[in-house]
């Protein structure tokens, strides 16, 4: 097999590699000596082998960081005219964020290195989460409120002529996800930061993320996102390459002690580089790291024979190809060169990430049983998997161990987080694809399933279709491997996350699992989300009005803190400016549709929000045909009656997959529908319709602080948690929800009184569809007059939406759409009741905030490092 190499020696690094990141200015020292342990006599030894001039240029350096208005003005007044080489005469809002976005960087630096060092000679167990999404949002905006130095920011930009809003708008969002998925994983980095815990994040480098969404005539467009045109958060690390192999071929040959010795050989290298972001905690010195990888040509760049030759699209050839791998997050997989590429993706992050966290292993000179006691290594979904297979490949066929020996270090490290229980989500890799691209990995899967069911078959000698229903294999036609079987063999804890969600996973989909290995190995852990991020970033007016309340801004590490605003829920002052802060979010969202739709809004209305991936099991197409209710209800009402109509606009946004196209017919229906409400001279503001174009984390934030209503009404027993459900709560808007994913310890916190739930539960849903494919089916009256309305043409070309349409009536309702229609709309019918007292809604928006203690993801980190990572916070001297 080629080697897989980094440009440093995997054993007894230099002094230089255990400090992590070096600041600007400086290289890193030339003498090479060599560290060989942890102890403190060896941490003391170090130190003393750095040249005292070093030393003090290092303490002077570290000492040089902002504290203050005018300190920051001089480092963004030093970065425009030396980094960015630009005179102050020509300085633009763009120059303004760049500058503004060095200085701070520099800032995270200092504490950036310190805590690699930290963490280097503490030695203690770290967490490595795998991601194949991280959905970071803005960073320079997080980064000052994590230091807390907006406020001298804002004034030090205001002496220069500058908005800070303005400027954090040049920033891109970065495009490293999608949904949920990414999103928590985002929200997971701030607090194991926050927390103190020595952790890195794991991922790709996406060189145009998913894509940029654009509607044209109503379609969704996909067209590149250019997110690292101006991206000063990233440092490259070329010197930590690692070339990553696939195809070829595997020989087997028996070494000198007798003892058959599997060698991948030949096949395509790719080199996976190294780019470190910089993650800073709240309130703490701990800036901790996310490390992605990008693909390049492991063999140059550019082939100049064939170039002189003329033969220019071959000369870069190997280039596109490899950079290809990295290029954009989930490839179209309708193709089957798009489901090679899906499966090139994550083989080549997770073999880089386990190249990175063994070298790191082996440098501390530790027996390999110890490596489950110094690491974690979290999935985050079925993703990346394969980092189980590799690390058993490392282990027998690099590292010699046995496989047993081996087998139970990996099983020790992993855990593995489910977030789904639709089993068509779950991921399948076909047998002859993985021989292919993967064949010494093939060879593993197959290995690790024979001595697992020879396991289950000891311990149930007559059960011969369990055999069949747990087996990594699927016998299938072509074979395929159900990669989250492998998952859960290859971990030592399986996780959902939210109660009803792993209480489905241990019922239904690994129910032969619970049984195999008794139910300590699955747990729960609901998520949450960073009130850092989602309330005093989002809501800065909310979040200040709760820490005069609270006297301070403890809560924000300490979230069930707002219990203690139950006590202002009759305060008639507190309820008129928590009302004001709502009207003043509104009328930000309202001004920002303009600016981007043209429509305009009346924040007086009730905003109804549904902003989150676009998938059926969601049922935006619910929400839009309840929108087509409410339209022909307004329209066939008297002019007395409209009166009494509450006022409202319903918001869509949120991207469909290139290859679904259910998906994207569902966002054409919607701007279809918008198009003919928001022109109807008889509805006026009664009604509007508005999507959100490009939907992503920004946007969020301005979103999420103004809704007074929010959607999370996927089919029960289908969403694995909704994370979205938490941070409108938190911003005080109440939920229209299922009885489906977190929605119900939502409840449950909250009160069955500040939420409206309505629709089937998750115990009927099996029931009703066997009824549905048996022919048991009643199309509901009220969505019949929907349906006609769409078939009339009255939204256009009614051929668009047939599919839509047929896949309800015709097709069994997979997703109970009508069954839940008529509910949905009664309920709506109680909203609007609601929302007319005025006094009583507020009442439930602060009850509801003050409630939302438990879902922070400080407390859901703390359950992971308790009950699966086995890892301990860092103490921090000062």
């Amino acid at each position: 097999m080629s080697e897989r190499r980094e440009r440093k020696p995997s054993v007894g690094a230099p002094i230089a590699d255990l400090r992590g990141p070096v600041g600007p200015g400086f290289s890193r020292p030339k003498h090479k000596r060599t560290f060989t342990g942890f102890g403190p006599a060896e941490i003391k030894n170090v130190e003393a082998s750095i040249p005292e001039p070093l030393r003090e240029a290092w303490r002077k350096y570290s000492a040089s960081e902002f504290t203050n208005k005018e300190e920051f003005e001089k480092e963004l007044v030093r970065h425009i005219e030396t980094t960015l080489a630009r005179s102050l005469y020509n300085c633009d809002e763009n120059a303004a964020y760049s500058g503004t976005a060095l200085a701070f960087r520099d800032r995270l630096i200092i504490e950036w290195n310190k805590t690699q060092q930290r963490q280097t000679f503490t030695d203690q167990k770290r967490v490595y989460y795998l991601s194949l999404e991280f959905l970071m949002g803005r960073a320079l905006d997080n980064a000052m409120l994590n230091v807390g130095m907006k406020d001298a920011a804002r004034d030090g930009l205001s002496d220069l002529g500058f908005r800070i809003e303005d400027v954090i708008a040049q920033e891109h969002d970065a495009a490293l996800g999608n949904g949920g998925l990414g999103r928590l994983a985002a929200c997971f980095l701030d607090s194991m930061a926050t927390l103190n815990y020595p952790a890195w994040g794991y991922g790709l480098r996406y060189r145009y993320g998913i894509f940029k969404q654009e509607i044209v005539n109503g379609y969704q467009m996909e067209v590149p996102d250019y997110w690292l045109d101006n991206n000063p958060w990233e440092f490259p690390r070329h010197e930590i390459t690692v070339d990553i192999q696939f195809y070829g071929r595997v020989k087997n040959h028996q070494n000198e002690n007798g003892k058959v010795v599997h060698t991948w050989e030949d096949g395509e290298i790719v080199q996976a580089v190294a780019y470190d972001v910089p993650i800073p905690g709240y309130g703490t010195k701990t800036t901790n790291n996310l490390r992605l990888w990008s693909s390049k040509a492991s063999s140059g760049e550019f082939d100049f024979q064939k170039f002189n030759a003329g033969d220019y699209e071959s000369a870069v050839a190997d280039q596109q190809n490899a950079e290809t791998i990295s290029a954009v997050l989930y490839p179209n997989d309708n193709l089957e060169r798009g489901k090679e590429l899906r499966l090139k993706q994550q083989y080549f992050w997770c073999a880089a990430s386990l190249f990175d966290i063994v070298r790191r292993f082996k440098k501390t000179r530790r027996a390999w049983n110890e490596f489950p006691d110094q690491v974690a290594i979290q999935l985050n979904d079925t993703h990346p998997t394969l980092a189980i297979v590799e690390l058993q490949r490392i282990l027998i066929d690099e590292e010699g161990l046995e496989w047993d020996e081996a087998w139970n270090i990996v099983t020790k490290t992993f855990g593995y987080t489910n977030h789904t229980v639709l089993p068509e989500a779950l991921e399948k890799w076909s047998v002859p694809l993985m021989q292919n691209l993967l064949p010494r990995h093939l060879q593993l899967i197959y290995d690790i399933n024979l001595f697992f069911l020879q396991t289950v078959e000891k311990r149930f000698p007559k059960d011969r279709e369990m055999l069949s229903r747990v087996s990594i294999i699927e016998e299938s036609h072509p074979k395929m491997v159900r990669m989250a079987y492998l998952a859960i063999i290859g971990s030592h804890k399986v996780n959902g996350v939210a109660e009803l969600h792993s209480d489905l996973l241990k019922t239904t989909l690994f129910k032969d699992f619970v049984e195999i290995y008794g139910p300590d190995r699955f747990t729960n852990v609901t998520n949450g989300v960073t009130p850092r991020r989602w309330l005093h970033q989002a809501n800065p007016l909310l979040s200040a009005l709760i820490a005069e309340k609270l006297g301070g801004h403890e809560f924000l590490t300490d979230l069930t803190l707002l219990d203690k605003l139950e006590a202002f829920v009759d305060d008639k002052d507190f309820r008129h400016e928590w009302a004001h802060i709502k009207t003043m979010n509104k009328l930000r969202l309202a001004k920002f549709i303009k600016s981007t739709t043209g429509h305009e809004v009346d924040p007086n209305s009730l905003f109804d929000i549904q902003v989150k991936r676009i998938h059926e099991y969601k049922r935006q197409q619910l929400n839009i045909f309840g929108v087509i209710h409410r339209y022909l209800t307004i329209k066939d009402m008297s002019a007395e009656e409209k009166k009494k109509v509450v006022p409202r606009v319903s918001i869509f946004g949120g991207k469909a997959a290139p290859g679904y196209w259910m998906a994207k017919t569902i966002i054409h229906l919607i701007n279809k529908v918008a198009d003919v409400v928001n022109k109807d001279a008889d509805i006026g503001n009664l009604l509007k319709v508005i999507f959100i174009e490009d939907y992503n984390v920004s946007k969020a934030e301005i979103i999420c602080p103004a809704s007074d209503l929010s959607e999370h009404i996927s089919t029960a027993g289908t969403e694995g948690s909704g994370t979205s459900n938490m941070k409108f709560v938190m911003n005080g808007g109440l939920i229209i929800g299922t009885c489906d994913g977190a929605n119900i310890e939502i409840t449950r916190e909250i009160g069955e009184n500040n939420i409206f739930l309505f629709g089937n539960l998750a115990e009927d849903v099996e029931e009703l569809r066997h009824r549905h494919f048996y022919g048991d089916f009643q199309l509901d009256p009220q969505l019949a007059k929907v349906f006609a309305a769409i078939k009339s043409n009255m939204f256009g070309d009614a051929a668009d939406f047939s599919a839509l349409t047929a896949s309800i009536e015709e097709h069994g309702d997979y997703y109970l759409v009508s069954d839940d229609f008529n509910s949905y709309i009664t309920t709506h019918g109680m909203v609007d009741e609601a929302f007319k007292n005025k006094e009583e809604w507020l009442a439930k928006s602060i009850t509801s905030v003050a409630r939302m203690g438990f879902f922070s993801t400080d407390r859901v980190i703390n359950e992971y490092a308790d009950s699966i990572w086995n890892v301990e916070p860092l103490e921090i001297k000062d």
